[in-house]
């Protein structure tokens, strides 16, 4: 049975767990260093839970990110990965499911996520989970941030 768990301190396990589930999210992304993971731990608009099988093991993870803005709370599920041999274990569902508890906990009417079509298996997790396919553009601008996340010499944040 999975267990979900929002991460209460960085220690090397999640930072292992993070270098081996990241490469399954993304490409371009590199895992997170300890730092990194600190300050996403620390911080207080943000979330990460983890999902952990039987024997205690990391197979999953997700962030919940909460914020006020002037017409409500708001709420954002990001970076949601689960290891590829615990697909279908239900981790994932779990995972949504924690993140979704807390935001309306901390009194978001609604909680967004993005998903990209060719992920399948992922959007039908999201569409059981209650989640609605919205009709809006998503954009993007590229800022010159390197992937520290810290502006480059010259530069001004």
């Amino acid at each position: 049975m999975t267990r979900v768990e929002p991460v209460a301190a960085v220690d090397d396990e999640l930072v292992e767990a993070m270098a081996r589930l990241v490469p399954q999210l993304s490409r371009s992304a590199p895992p997170p260093t300890g730092d990194e993971l600190e300050a996403i731990v620390t911080s207080p608009s943000t979330t990460m839970f983890v999902a952990r099988d039987d024997s205690g093991r990391i197979i999953g993870s997700l962030t919940l990110v909460v914020f006020r803005i002037p017409t409500g709370v708001r709420a954002w599920i990001e970076d949601v990965v689960v290891e590829e041999a615990a697909r279908g274990s239900g981790a994932g569902a779990a995972l949504v499911q924690a993140a979704v508890d807390l935001a309306t906990t901390g009194g978001a009417r609604t909680v967004d996520l993005t998903s990209r079509p060719d992920r399948g298996a992922a959007n039908r997790l999201y569409v059981r989970a209650g989640f609605e396919p919205r009709t809006t553009n998503v954009y993007r601008r590229r800022t010159e941030v390197g992937p520290s996340g810290k502006a480059g010499p010259g530069r001004e944040r």
